[in-house]
C-alpha cells in the first residue's frame, strides 16, 4: 500500500505553530515511508476564508521547505463532486432532507439542555413522509447508524470508541446548497486516496462521524493519528498572547527554518535523548509510534538555543542567504562592507537570531554620526589619544590588509607603549565601531576596512580633542 498523507488547513488565518507541526508530522511520515504528501485548502467557510490567509499558508509551507506532491486542492472548486455524492446518498437512503425550522431546532436544543441532555437533532425528518414543495428550504442530513459503536485504533492514542447513539444526524448540505466541512473532508480523503490522517486532537470528535460516512459510501477508512495540543510557557493553550501569530513571524524575528522545524518535531516526538536533528535524520527516524499523547509546552528559550546552534553549524553561505532578507528589511546596503558570509562567521557566536545580527552590524556598512555615550565617556579620554595615534599610524602603514597584520599592528602598539591590550583595544574598538562591544577586534577592524577605520580613528581623536578642550 502506498502511504499518502495530507495537510488540510482552513484559510481563515495564518499558518500557526500547531498547524505547522501537524504539517511537519504528516510530511515526515509520508517521506519516511516513501509515500506522497498532499496539500489541501479547506475553504468551505466562505465568510472567513481569505486569499490573504491562503497566501500566508503557502508562504509558511514554502519557507519551511515542506514540499507537496499533489495540490494545492481547493474544496470550493469541488462542490459539484460533493453535491453529486450527496444526491446519490439521497437516492440510496443514506441521507435525507430536513425541513426543520431554525426556531424548532433552537427550541429543541433549549429543552434538551434544560433536561440535562446532550443537545442533538432528534431525527424528526428522518422518518417524516410529509410532502414538501420542491423549492421549500431544507438541509441534507446524513442518516447516521442508530445502533452500535464506532471504534478506531488511533496511531497515537490507541483504541477510541464512540456510541452511535451519541452522534446525531450530521448536516452535510446547507440550505444554500453548499456542502459542509465534515462531508467535504470525507470525500476528499476518499478521492485523494489518503491512507493516514494526522491532525490535531480537536478533530477526535469529528472522526466517528467521518468514519460512518465513509462506510456508508463503501469507501476505505484511513488510519488516524491525533496529535496533542501545544501549550504556552504558562501551561495554557498556545495562542496569540504567547508571541508569534504565524510561522512567518518567526522568519521576521530572525529564526532559520531548520531551527523551527527541529523545535517543532521535538514538540511531541522523540528519538532517545537526541535534540538536534537534520531534515534527513527526521525523515529517516520519524515514526507515529514515538509521538507522545501528552501536551507539549512551547519554550521560546529552547527555540533560541536551537536557532543559535543552526546559525553556527549550517554552512555560512546558506545562513547568509537568509540574513540578506533581514539586512534589506533594515535598509542596510550590503555592497559597502564585508561579504555576508564573513558577517555570519563574525557575529554567529554573539547573535541568537538573524534579526539581532542585522541590528548589530550597521557599523560594518554605514558610518555613524556619534559614538555610544557611555562607551565614549569611558574609553575616548585624553589618555587614549597616544594609543590611538600610534595604532592609526601602524594600520595606515599596512600594505596588505589582513586580520593577521591588523592583529600584529594592535599588539605592537601595546608593546611599544608598554601598556595592556585593553588600553589600546577598547579605545580602538569604540573609535572603529562607535560602541563598546564587537566581535574580536582584529577581525572587526579588518572587516570595517582600512580607509574607513582610519577615518573613524581620526573622528575619535577629534572627539577626544574637543572633550579635552
Amino acid at each position: 500500500m502506498k502511504i499518502k498523507t495530507r495537510f488540510a488547513p482552513s484559510p481563515t488565518g495564518y499558518l500557526h505553530v500547531g498547524g505547522a507541526r501537524t504539517a511537519l508530522y504528516s510530511w515526515l511520515f509520508a517521506r519516511s515511508q516513501g509515500g506522497e504528501f498532499v496539500l489541501r485548502i479547506e475553504d468551505t467557510d466562505l465568510e472567513r476564508s481569505t486569499q490573504e490567509a491562503i497566501n500566508a499558508i503557502m508562504d509558511g509551507m514554502n519557507w519551511l521547505n515542506l514540499d507537496w506532491d499533489e495540490g494545492p486542492y481547493y474544496q470550493t472548486k469541488r462542490f459539484d463532486r460533493y453535491n453529486a455524492v450527496i444526491d446519490d446518498m439521497l437516492a440510496q437512503g443514506t441521507a435525507y432532507q430536513c425541513y426543520c425550522s431554525r426556531e424548532r431546532l433552537e427550541a429543541l436544543r433549549e429543552r434538551q439542555m434544560a433536561d440535562g441532555e446532550k443537545p442533538r437533532y432528534d431525527g424528526r425528518c428522518r422518518h417524516d413522509h410529509e410532502q414538501h414543495d420542491a423549492g421549500e428550504p431544507c438541509v441534507v442530513r446524513f442518516a447516521n447508524p442508530q445502533d452500535g459503536s464506532v471504534i478506531f485504533d488511533d496511531n497515537i492514542r490507541g483504541p477510541i470508541e464512540f456510541s452511535n447513539q451519541e452522534l446525531d444526524d450530521l448536516i452535510i448540505r446547507r440550505t444554500d446548497g453548499s456542502p459542509t466541512y465534515n462531508f467535504c473532508v470525507v470525500i476528499d480523503d476518499w478521492d485523494m486516496e489518503i491512507t493516514h490522517v494526522i491532525r490535531g486532537e480537536d478533530h477526535i470528535n469529528n472522526t466517528p462521524r467521518q468514519i460512518n460516512i465513509l462506510k456508508a459510501l463503501g469507501a476505505p477508512v484511513p488510519e488516524y493519528a491525533h496529535v496533542s495540543m501545544i501549550l504556552g510557557d504558562d501551561g495554557k493553550k498556545l495562542s496569540k498572547r504567547h508571541g508569534a501569530v504565524g510561522v512567518m513571524q518567526y522568519r521576521d524575528d530572525g529564526f532559520l527554518p531548520e531551527a523551527l522545524l527541529n523545535y517543532l518535531v521535538r514538540l511531541g516526538w522523540s528519538h532517545g535523548d537526541q535534540e538536534i536533528f537534520s531534515i534527513e535524520e527526521m525523515k529517516r527516524l520519524f515514526t507515529l509510534d514515538d509521538i507522545s499523547k501528552s501536551a507539549s509546552a512551547f519554550n521560546t528559550e529552547k527555540l533560541l538555543w536551537l536557532n543559535h546552534h543552526y546559525i553556527n553549524h549550517l554552512p555560512a553561505e546558506y545562513v547568509a542567504t537568509h540574513l540578506l532578507w533581514h539586512m534589506e528589511q533594515a535598509g542596510i546596503d550590503t555592497r559597502n562592507g564585508p561579504q555576508l558570509v564573513e558577517l555570519v562567521k563574525l557575529l554567529g557566536d554573539r547573535c541568537k537570531t538573524l534579526k539581532e545580527m542585522a541590528a548589530s552590524c550597521h557599523y560594518f556598512y554605514q558610518d555613524f554620526d556619534r559614538f555610544d555615550a557611555d562607551a565614549a565617556k569611558k574609553h575616548l579620554r585624553l589618555v587614549a589619544r597616544e594609543p590611538l595615534v600610534l595604532a592609526r599610524a601602524k594600520l595606515a602603514a599596512l600594505a596588505q590588509w589582513t586580520p593577521e597584520l591588523v592583529h600584529n599592528a594592535i599588539e605592537e602598539t601595546a608593546a611599544e607603549l608598554n601598556v595592556g591590550m585593553g588600553k589600546v583595544g577598547m579605545p580602538l574598538r569604540v573609535a572603529v565601531t562607535g560602541a563598546g562591544q564587537s566581535p574580536a577586534l582584529d577581525v572587526t577592524v579588518h572587516a570595517v576596512g582600512q580607509s574607513r577605520s582610519l577615518a573613524r580613528i581620526d573622528k575619535a581623536l577629534e572627539y577626544i580633542a574637543q572633550r579635552a578642550g
